[in-house]
C-alpha cells in the first residue's frame, strides 16, 4: 500500500516542524483538575491574542507543571511551542492546541533554540529505508 507509506512519511515530517506562537496572555481560565488511570491531573486553558493586522484569539491548553504562574500573568507576551491535535467523539471534531514550553517573549538575552534548518541532518544509506 504504497498511499499509506507516503502518509507516515509525510506525518514524520509534520512532527519536524516546530510549530510556535507569540501572542499577547488576554485570559486566564478556571483551573481544571481530576484523577485520571495514570493519577492526578491538571489543565490549565489561557487565552492569548496575536498582533497580527487581524489578531486572532486562542485558547492554548497548559497541561500538568508546564504553566509557570509567573509567565502566566494578563498582559504578558509569550511565546509558546505548542502542538496541534483532533480527536472525534460522537461524530463531531475537537481540536486543542497543547503547549508544551512557554517562555516570556521579552527575555531577548536567551539564544532561540535551533529550527528544522539549523539542525544538520544527514541519513546513510543504511538507515534509509526509502526506495530512492
Amino acid at each position: 500500500m504504497v498511499w499509506g507509506k507516503g502518509i507516515v512519511f509525510l506525518s514524520s515530517l509534520f512532527n519536524e516542524i516546530s510549530m510556535q506562537l507569540t501572542a499577547k496572555l488576554i485570559q486566564i481560565l478556571p483551573l481544571q483538575t481530576g484523577n485520571g488511570k495514570n493519577g492526578t491531573w491538571k489543565k490549565q486553558d489561557i487565552i492569548v491574542e496575536t498582533s497580527d493586522q487581524y489578531p486572532k484569539k486562542i485558547c492554548v491548553s497548559v497541561w500538568g507543571d508546564k504553566a509557570d504562574a509567573s509567565l502566566l500573568k494578563i498582559g504578558n507576551t509569550l511565546t509558546i511551542s505548542f502542538d496541534v491535535e483532533s480527536r472525534e467523539y460522537n461524530g463531531r471534531w475537537y481540536t486543542d492546541v497543547k503547549a508544551w514550553k512557554i517562555e516570556s517573549a521579552g527575555n531577548s538575552s536567551a539564544a532561540p533554540a535551533p529550527g528544522p534548518e539549523d539542525i544538520p541532518y544527514s541519513v546513510s544509506e543504511e538507515e534509509s529505508d526509502l526506495p530512492f
